[in-house]
C-alpha cells in the first residue's frame, strides 16, 4: 500500500475502533477500508499491491464496503448442528422475508448427514433477507444464509443484499461463485486507467503450483459434470483462477469432451439406447458410503456364528404381550437387546472401543439400533439398554424407530453408541454379516426364525429321538484390535444362554 493510503486509514482508525466493539475486527478494518478508498490515489495503490483489478479479494469491493452502506443487521451463518456437521441442505425456510423474529423462533429446517432438525435463532429481528433458498445442498458452516435487522422499516433496504455483501465465501453455495467473479471484475470497468489483467491458461498457473490445476470446487464439479479437461481452460478468475462461468464457456463453445480419468472400480459411461439414471446422492448416503468404506478398510474384521433356540423366548413373549392388556407390546427385538446388553457384565470388552493409544471401556452399555430409513440406514440409539426393562426398551424402540424415518431425530440419539444390532429376519434372511460401526468393536447380525429338527435332549445320542425347535442365528462382527477371537466367543455363549433362557435376563 502506499504511503497516502496508510495515512488516510489512519484517519479512519477511530472509526475503525467504534466498528471493532460493535461488528468486531474484521467490520473495523472495512470502516478504515471505506474511508480509505475514497480517493483515487489509494485505490490505485490497491490495485497496484495487488497487480490487477481482477487479483484484487472479493472482500475488498463487495463485503468491506458492504458494512458501512447498509443499515444495522446481523449477517446469519449456515450454523453446525452436529459436532461432525461441515455441511447441510437448507430443507425449508420457516420465515419468510419480513417477518418478525423472536429468540427461539426457527428460521429454517436443516438436512444434515442423518437427519433434519430446526434452526432456532438466539436474537430478535426482523428477517431482512434470505441469502441462500430452500433445497439448497452442500452449504457449508458459516456460510451467510440470512440477514437478521432490529427495524422493520430497515427490511427493504436489503432488497439487493447478497451473500458478496455479506462476506461469505463465494464458494460454498453454487449460485453464488459467478455473482462474486462479477462483483470482483466490476472495480476494473470504472478505473479506466487500470487494464484487466490478461486471462492466464491454467496449465500456466499450474506452473506455478507444480501439476495442481488452480480451480475452485464448483468449476472441478461442473468439468467432472461435462466432462472437461481444466487443464485445458484459461481461467478468468483471481490470479488466473478457473471458476464455472470458464467450464460453461467451453461447454458452449463446443469444446470437445474429454473424459476425466476415472478410478477402474467407476461405472464406465453407457451408450445403450435404452438409457441410464444417475440418482444424486443425498447428505446422509454420502455419509453411509464413506464411514462403511472406512470400517471395512482400517478395522480388521472377524465373523462369529452360533444358533440360539428361542421357542422359551417366544413363549415368554407371547405370554408378556397377552398380559399387558394393550398396554405395550414386546417384539423379539426387544428381548434380545436386552440380552445383549445383560451379556456386557459377563464379557465387558465386547462393549469397548479402539482409540488408538487406548482402550476405551464404558460404564453404560448403549445399544445402536439399526434402522432403515428412505434416505438409507440409521442407527438410534436405546441409551443404558443394561439397566431397563423389556417394557423401557420396546418404547424407546418404537419411539426412536418412528423418528429416525421422519428424520426429526436429534443427533445425541444416533451419535455414539457402545455396541449395535442389526436384524434383517424379518425379511428371511438365514444369516448374514453386519459392518461395524466405529468406534464401536462389535455389532450383531441377526438373521429370521426357522423350524428345525434337533435331537432331543436327554435322549441316546447314538440313536437320539429328535424334536421340532426354532431356531436362530446371529452373527458378531469383532473388531479384532479389540476383541480377541476367544473373547467374541464367550461373549456369544452368554448372550445364547439369556436368549434360550430369558429368565437369565432378570439375573
Amino acid at each position: 500500500f502506499s504511503h497516502r493510503f496508510v495515512c488516510l486509514a489512519l484517519h479512519g482508525f477511530s472509526a475503525g475502533i467504534c466498528a471493532s466493539a460493535r461488528f468486531g475486527p474484521h467490520s473495523a478494518f472495512a470502516m478504515i477500508f471505506q474511508v480509505a478508498r475514497v480517493t483515487s490515489a489509494a485505490r490505485t495503490a490497491l490495485l497496484k499491491s495487488y497487480g490487477s483489478a481482477r487479483a484484487v479479494p472479493a472482500w475488498g469491493y463487495a463485503s468491506l464496503r458492504s458494512m458501512a452502506s447498509w443499515p444495522k443487521h446481523k449477517v446469519v451463518g449456515m450454523p453446525a448442528l452436529s459436532p461432525t456437521m461441515e455441511q447441510g441442505t437448507i430443507a425449508q425456510w420457516l420465515k419468510e422475508e419480513g417477518d418478525a423474529v423472536a429468540s427461539g423462533d426457527a428460521l429454517c429446517e436443516i438436512e444434515t448427514d442423518k437427519s433434519t432438525l430446526s434452526f432456532e435463532y438466539t436474537g430478535k429481528g426482523h428477517l431482512a433477507k434470505i441469502l441462500i433458498e430452500g433445497g439448497t445442498s452442500d452449504v457449508k458452516v458459516g456460510t451467510p444464509i440470512a440477514v437478521i435487522t432490529r427495524k422493520a422499516d430497515d427490511v427493504a433496504a436489503f432488497a439487493s443484499f447478497s451473500a458478496a455483501d455479506a462476506g461469505g465465501d463465494a464458494e460454498a453455495p453454487a449460485a453464488s461463485e459467478e455473482k462474486s467473479s462479477a462483483e470482483t471484475a466490476a472495480p476494473a470497468a470504472s478505473g479506466s486507467s487500470i487494464a484487466p489483467a490478461a486471462p492466464a491458461s491454467a496449465s500456466a498457473v499450474a506452473s506455478a503450483h507444480g501439476d495442481r490445476v488452480i480451480a475452485s470446487p464448483l468449476a472441478r464439479k461442473t468439468a467432472r459434470e461435462e466432462q472437461v479437461d481444466l487443464s485445458s481452460l484459461s481461467g478468468t478468475g483471481p490470479n488466473g483462477r478457473v471458476i464455472r462461468a470458464d467450464v460453461m464457456d467451453a461447454v458452449a463453445a463446443g469444446a470437445a469432451k474429454q473424459a476425466v480419468a476415472q478410478p477402474a472400480f467407476a461405472a464406465a459411461p453407457t451408450s445403450d439406447s435404452r438409457g441410464v439414471q444417475d440418482i444424486p446422492l443425498s447428505g446422509m448416503r454420502k455419509t453411509i458410503a464413506r464411514r462403511l468404506v472406512e470400517s471395512k478398510q482400517q478395522v480388521p474384521h472377524y465373523y462369529l456364528t452360533i444358533d440360539c433356540r428361542i421357542d422359551d423366548l417366544l413363549a415368554a413373549r407371547a405370554k408378556l404381550n397377552a398380559e399387558s392388556n394393550g398396554a405395550f407390546k414386546l417384539s423379539v427385538n426387544d428381548f434380545l437387546i436386552k440380552a445383549a446388553a445383560a451379556s456386557m457384565e459377563a464379557v465387558p470388552a465386547v462393549n469397548s472401543s479402539w482409540a488408538d493409544t487406548v482402550i476405551r471401556q464404558p460404564n453404560y452399555v448403549d445399544v445402536s439400533v439399526a434402522v432403515a430409513t428412505e434416505s438409507g440406514l440409521m442407527t438410534p440409539i436405546v441409551k443404558d439398554a443394561d439397566i431397563k426393562g423389556l417394557k423401557s426398551i420396546a418404547a424407546d424402540v418404537r419411539d426412536l424407530a418412528e423418528r429416525a424415518r421422519t428424520g426429526s431425530l436429534q443427533p445425541d440419539e444416533y451419535q455414539g453408541g457402545t455396541f449395535t444390532i442389526s436384524n434383517l429376519g424379518m425379511f428371511g434372511i438365514k444369516n448374514f454379516s453386519a459392518i461395524i460401526n466405529p468406534p464401536q468393536s462389535c455389532i450383531l447380525a441377526v438373521g429370521g426364525a426357522r423350524r428345525e429338527l434337533v435331537p432331543k435332549e436327554g435322549t441316546d445320542p447314538k440313536n437320539p429321538e429328535v424334536e421340532v425347535a426354532t431356531l436362530m442365528s446371529v452373527t458378531l462382527s469383532c473388531d479384532h484390535r479389540v476383541v480377541d477371537g476367544a473373547v467374541g466367543a464367550q461373549w456369544l455363549q452368554e448372550f445364547r444362554s439369556k436368549v434360550e433362557d430369558p429368565l437369565r435376563m432378570l439375573l
